[in-house]
């Protein structure tokens, strides 16, 4: 079988053209950094049962040198290029790497199968099959190449089921993921609502993933808790499933700042794969799903370490510890770097190691689950975290629990410090007014005053206590965290009734807790070592936003949100009878009854005199604001403040503020860390090439143009690559040059198919820029359509000429019959009618010699806008 390489023909082995047919075009490029060798990259489509999937094959040097093979699985919504840094990294450093989009991701085809066994497992299988065949890969038999897996998040989890279904993987290093789904959305038989609805949202909605997968979801979401079908069904698909399989070296990362995939889930995996006999290693890092820092470039050097310890044979090569956990001690006072250190031991200690108990005080209490299950306490904020969970570490505290909703028991100060490392339990007595009781444990760090309170990492344990109206006695394993308690403070527990993240039963209950025997049991490991480690100063970015997503949150009421409209999913924006009212007023409109829609490509400009509603309209559309009525929906989702679908949504908004003594590349970086999402999905080159900011990168932002810092604010908007990009007033205070520089930005952002909402007040920019337009006034919608369409319809000609009319010509054709005025243009004639009609000026036209080569309707915008809103200009 061959397939086409830029006109070259390269021959691929048929011997399994069965099981794995090449399709379309593989792509050959080099890239590579001075004195470092150059690394090929060939892009292959591979066509699998069910699936056409999306693959690049990395290496460096010549296909005689043998080496071992790497695949780099992606996260949950990205594709195989938020893993091009680190596959071309492992070649430069003598690997084989394959990477690819999991199926429904990138430009693979197929449904999400949440890394189905029968599906994407079968395809890493499969591209294994294709690394044998690589003169490029080193074998361990024939059909066996030397290889390892990893991946982050979703594709960590591969790597673990990787391991388990194919024994010719030699070692895996899986970073932030889970062992078993059932136990990451069903923890303790309480649903995890909030990190579902991401997961489903980031994939394009339900329709995205299989069936089965799908339905699930549906029939969890409706009941507010899971089934035993539903269990059944994650538990198939994790690989806690093949758990007694996992027989390879594995290196396990885990986030501390994660409230989806906790520290017991890596806990979990060490355990089984130890007990199989395998090497194993554990490294807490700062960072999680829920922000903070994720230390990539120390993670991947320990795990490009790892692997060539275990695939190249270099027993030379550290793996590092078998146990590190990375700490942070605050802030340095004189350049604000976080002080992070990393401690270690020479043995996995677990949750649960050197454990001691420190005394509870406080009566039974009674407290209620509000009907509803709001409002909600707040812990995590999953998916909007931006750091969130690492702020504890600095003394930030940011979560709430509202009275009469909660019980609360606390130690005494405490007289000499104690590091907790792990899991803290304790004895509980339950009893409920209904049979059920869903209660929401968290340990606060409280300072001396007995009022500032810090949760760590904001985690939470959610438990369900069935059978509790006669009462129970339950042991409550608390959220496993490492962090320090000063000498002075004291430990508060806190049994709550509600947490945003997850369901609560709608009927209302009174809940009664009190402490069973013993006190709280909290876990310490002596003997991990603290090393000295600096790394770079923002780390934890802005607290500041952190405590404004915080704030926003309690002020937002729990509403239901509607299912995503799986009609719209390719629509950008779509608003249905929008309406909001000014503050304090039962009759008065800011928007009222407003309905457009927004499709892929269009570059929209939203136009309306002061007070027409354009800035309200846009804070609803960013969900900073609630509408009072109608619906927003960004590609079929419903619009609420959060809504994880925000996420495909840039937004720059006038006076963006940058760090003057930072560097351009550096204000964006920080910015791009402080949103807590990963590095990789910034694609950041691809926002600066797109913005033109060229060498001024490098540059402080206080040597910057107010043109300059325009195109770096839009820069940040576009970091992500969002698919709806919004723009208010984007070109206030350029001059005529940068506002022709702008207009291209917005332009070619929209070329790739991406959308662009621009308010702006600046007519002739919008009418040069724009393909579609909506005009309102005093908060309704006046027109909406093409730009050509509302400038069309007018009562003055543009008349375009080979060559240029002479005066006298335009002088006869003003004083025409039917004829108000002639004005010569750079381009022929403009010409107002009054009475006569466009043929009769053509026949006039052709009269008089004039070579016409076109005729058409002529309108400005300004025209048509001061013709649309009346006397409110």
């Amino acid at each position: 079988m061959e397939i086409s390489m830029r006109g070259r023909r390269w021959r691929v082995a048929a011997g399994a053209a069965a099981l794995v047919a090449l399709a379309g075009a593989g792509v050959w490029s080099a890239t590579g950094a001075s004195g470092a060798p150059a690394v090929h990259r060939e892009d292959v489509v591979l066509d699998l049962p069910g699936a056409r999937i999306d693959t690049s094959f990395f290496t460096a040097g010549t296909s005689r040198d043998k080496r071992p093979a790497v695949l780099i699985g992606h996260g949950f919504g990205g594709s195989k290029n938020e893993v091009r840094g680190q596959a071309e990294q492992l070649a430069r450093d003598g690997y084989a790497v394959i990477t690819w989009s999991a199926r429904g991701f990138g430009k693979s085809t197929g449904h999400i199968g949440l890394n189905d066994p029968e599906s994407e497992v079968k395809d890493v299988t499969r591209l294994i099959d294709w690394l044998a065949r690589r003169p490029e890969v080193r074998l361990d038999a024939p059909g066996d190449p030397r290889v390892g897996v990893t991946g982050v998040s979703y594709g960590g989890a591969i790597s673990l089921l990787a391991a388990g279904y194919d024994k010719r993987v030699d070692a895996i290093a899986p970073e932030m993921t889970y062992w078993n789904l059932s136990d990451v959305f069903f923890p303790n038989g309480v649903y995890k609502k909030l990190w579902a609805g991401v997961f489903v949202s980031t994939a394009g909605g339900c329709q995205k993933f299989e069936p089965d997968i799908c339905a699930l979801y549906n029939r969890v979401a409706t009941a507010g808790r899971p089934d035993a079908e539903a269990e059944k069904l994650l538990e198939s698909k994790s690989p806690s499933a093949v758990g007694d399989r996992i027989k390879v070296p594995a290196l396990i990362i885990q986030g501390q700042t994660d409230s989806l995939f906790p520290l017991g889930q890596a806990d979990a995996m060490a355990k089984r794969i130890a007990a199989n006999g395998a090497p194993v290693s554990v490294d807490w890092i700062a960072g999680g799903h829920d922000g903070g820092d994720r230390e990539s470039g120390r993670t991947q050097a320990r795990v490009t370490r790892w692997f060539d310890h275990y695939l190249k044979d270099d027993k030379g090569a550290d793996t590092g510890p078998a146990f590190r956990v990375t700490r942070t001690g605050g802030l340095n006072s004189t350049d604000g770097a976080a002080q992070l250190r990393g401690a270690s031991s020479d043995s996995y200690p677990g949750l649960g190691s050197g454990r001691h108990t420190l005394a509870l005080t406080g009566r039974e209490q009674s407290f209620d689950n509000p009907p509803g299950g709001a409002p909600p306490a707040i812990s995590a904020v999953p998916g909007l975290g931006a750091g969130l969970g690492g702020l504890s570490s600095l003394g930030v505290g940011l979560s709430l629990d509202f009275p009469g909703q909660y019980a609360r028991f606390e130690t005494a100060p405490l007289t000499t410090g104690v590091h907790l490392t792990g899991a803290s339990t304790v004895s509980l007595k339950v009893t409920s007014s209904t049979d059920e009781a869903v209660l929401f444990g968290k340990v606060y760090d409280v300072g001396p005053d007995g009022k500032q309170q810090v949760l760590p990492s904001q985690l939470v344990s959610p438990l369900r206590v069935d059978g509790a109206k006669n009462g129970r006695t339950v042991e409550l394993t608390l959220p496993a965290v490492d962090h320090n308690v000063e000498a002075g403070h004291r430990l508060r527990l806190v049994v709550a009734a509600t947490d945003l993240g997850y369901a609560s039963p709608a009927a209302p209950a009174t809940y009664t807790v009190a402490l069973g025997t013993g006190g709280l049991s909290v876990p310490t490991v002596p003997a991990a070592r603290t090393a000295s480690a600096g790394l770079s100063w923002w780390v934890w970015g802005l607290p500041l936003a952190g405590a404004l997503i915080g704030g926003a949150l309690l002020i937002t009421r729990r509403t239901h949100t509607p299912a995503p409209d799986p009609d719209l999913a390719q629509v950008p924006l779509q608003i249905t009878d929008l309406s909001k009212k000014y503050a304090k007023s039962s009759d008065r409109y800011a928007v009222r009854e407003l309905s457009f829609r927004v499709e892929q490509g269009q570059v929209l400009g939203l136009l309306g005199p002061n007070g027409a509603g354009k800035t309200t309209t846009l804070r609803m559309l960013m969900g900073l604001i609630r509408p009072d009525g109608g619906e927003i929906r960004v590609f079929g989702h419903a619009i609420r403040p959060g809504s994880p679908v925000l996420s495909r949504v840039g937004a720059f908004v006038e006076g963006a503020g940058f760090l003057p003594h930072l560097s351009g590349r550096e204000n964006l970086e920080l910015y791009w860390r402080a949103t807590g999402r990963p590095e990789e999905d910034s694609r950041i080159e691809e926002a600066l090439e797109i913005a033109g900011l060229g060498d001024a990168l490098q540059r402080a932002v206080r040597t910057y143009s107010q043109g300059m810092r325009q195109r770096l604010a839009i820069a940040q908007a576009m970091l992500g690559m969002p698919d709806l990009l919004i723009l208010d007033e984007p070109t206030n205070g350029l001059d005529p040059p940068q506002i022709r520089e702008m207009r291209d930005v917005m332009i070619r952002y929209a070329e790739g198919g991406r959308t662009v909402i621009v308010s702006s007040h600046l007519l002739s920019e919008v009418e040069q820029s724009c393909t579609h337009l909506v005009v309102m006034d005093r908060g309704r919608l006046v027109q909406a359509g093409p730009v050509a369409e509302i400038t069309g319809g007018s009562d003055t000609v543009l008349v375009t000429t080979a060559e240029p009319v002479a005066e006298a010509v335009v002088d006869k054709v003003a004083a025409l019959a039917g004829v108000g005025s002639a004005v010569r243009t750079d381009d022929g004639l403009l010409v107002r009618l009054e009475g006569a009609t466009t043929t009769e000026l053509i026949a006039e036209l052709l009269r008089l010699d004039v070579q016409l080569t076109g005729v058409g309707p002529h309108r400005r915008l300004e025209d048509a806008f001061l013709t649309l809103i009346g006397g409110s200009a």
